[in-house]
């Protein structure tokens, strides 16, 4: 799995309004946010810290620029997010689980207070999240569980650096830290899909933007990151295609064809067509461990939410003459709209015809 999906996810805590077996989820995660939040320091202290070393200083000082980026020239809400550090005593600040029926493309939904339903479920304890998983085993989902460096409270509180982000290469931060600011600006009720990848574009695309203003059109970091750009638009093509072929799959299976040998035989398929088709088309390692991956309904989910068409991002960025805080704009339209994602294919198509 490509590593940005990987690191980052919406991760909210509230204690209003809980009841049921949520409510000592929730205290138990809130007592973690609050004691994590308790430990930030200015970035600029940790930059003049001995115990820092100095790659981690540069990276520190490259989220300042970042930041003053995102809100400035992408119009993003940063607020004190990033302004802050915490060094964390393990590589993940949090684990994630995942779950999915295994003959339908469906996710397994938790349900919180104001953010909705999330197709995820957090731990800031690996045993945790490892319980869960084993729980929903035994209902007979497929599960996936991974860790994530960093995560956004959707504008609630100042959010940190974490030392967790910065076993990032450099390029990569940059993206993150953008990824959860649009979190922080634009979050719509229960719809992580959209979320999610509107988050996941504006990453990609604002990162190119800064590099270009950083480093000029003559930047290798910007040559790399337009070729990671363009590597994703590749896989995001390619697996959209190939989740709506497994979901039309699943739906004309009888009962007799639903056994793991049909499935897993149907799992591998996808991954041989990846590297017969696109793999050689890659121009960086970005997906290239796709076709030697472990897959299941949960994990092909995560791809679903995170990279499924956004070709529509593309094409409304480019209607709005490649101008992203025209495009930001345009997107905040969408959020109190039901279903934004098929509201954003019906306002290209107005668009197209207006022009």
């Amino acid at each position: 799995m490509n590593s940005k999906l990987a690191k980052t996810l919406i991760y909210a805590l509230w204690i209003p309004f809980l009841s049921g077996c949520q409510m000592g989820y929730l205290i138990k995660s809130a007592y973690n946010q609050i004691s994590l939040l308790n430990q930030r320091v200015d970035i600029n202290t940790a930059i003049e810290d001995k115990n820092i070393d100095e790659n981690q200083k540069k990276k520190l000082a490259l989220t300042l620029k970042v930041r003053d980026f995102a809100e400035k020239e992408l119009g993003l809400n940063v607020k004190k997010n990033y302004s802050t550090f915490v060094k964390l005593d393990r590589p993940y600040v949090s684990y994630v689980v995942s779950a999915a029926p295994k003959w339908k493309l469906e996710p397994y939904l938790w349900s919180f207070p104001i953010v909705g339903k999330l197709p995820y479920k957090g731990y800031f304890s690996e045993h945790e999240a490892s319980e869960e998983a084993t729980l929903l085993k035994e209902k007979d989902l497929d599960v996936y569980v991974r860790g994530v460096s960093a995560y956004s409270t959707l504008g609630w509180f100042n959010d940190p650096l974490l030392s967790s982000m910065l076993s990032y290469k450099e390029h990569d931060l940059v993206n993150t830290i953008i990824h959860e600011s649009v979190h922080a600006t634009l979050f719509i009720k229960s719809e992580a899909d959209f979320n999610e990848r509107l988050a996941t574009f504006i990453g990609n695309k604002g990162m190119e933007l800064f590099y270009q203003a950083l480093e000029g059109a003559e930047s290798p970091t910007l040559a790399l990151v337009k070729q990671e750009n363009t590597d994703e638009e590749l896989f995001s093509r390619f697996i959209t295609e190939e989740l709506n072929s497994l979901e039309s799959w699943y739906e004309k299976l009888t009962d007799k064809d639903r056994n793991d040998e049909n499935r897993n035989k149907k799992f591998d398929e996808i991954k041989l067509k990846f590297k017969n088709q696109i793999a050689s088309k890659l121009q960086t390692d970005s997906w290239k461990k796709f076709s030697n991956s472990q897959l299941n309904n949960a994990r092909l989910l995560v791809f679903k939410t995170y990279m499924k068409d956004l070709a529509d991002f593309e094409e409304l960025y480019l209607l709005k003459k490649n101008n992203i805080k025209d495009f930001i704009e345009e997107s905040k339209k969408l959020e109190k709209v039901k279903d934004p994602s098929t509201k954003l294919k019906i306002r290209i198509k107005e668009l197209q015809n207006s022009t």
